[in-house]
């Protein structure tokens, strides 16, 4: 089973997004601030990550420059779902390391078909 590392601040989106990728048969594993989700990356066999840009305190982009300047993780994929949707925002996911970029609304398919992209 592979696990995916959610990284995301709010509860309801964090729900949603559990319920779409267990019932894809994914293991999840959450983490509401980005540091939180630094400590399980180390301590867990993560296949993929999707991250929220607007965390508490460390933003998602910080803690993806994180995740791709340590040689033991950043080969590990990372999403970005988000409300920011400007041109800008895309650019900037990518240039911190982000392998992809998706705005909210979450739309199930899309979000399905980006994950299977990268790990299935």
């Amino acid at each position: 089973m592979k696990t995916v590392l959610v990284v995301e601040d709010n509860r309801d989106n964090m729900d949603l997004i559990e319920e779409i990728l267990e019932d894809e048969g994914y293991a999840i594993l959450q983490a509401f601030r980005a540091e939180d989700g630094l400590t399980i990356l180390k301590k867990n066999k993560i296949d993929m990550i999707v991250m929220d840009i607007s965390l508490p305190q460390m933003s998602g982009l910080e803690a993806t420059r994180h995740i791709k300047a340590d040689v033991e993780t950043r080969d590990i994929p990372i999403l970005v779902l988000t409300a920011h949707a400007r041109e800008t925002d895309r650019i900037a996911a990518l240039s911190a390391g982000c392998d992809d970029f998706l705005t909210k609304p979450i739309d199930e398919d899309v979000l399905m078909t980006t994950i299977r992209k990268f790990i299935d």
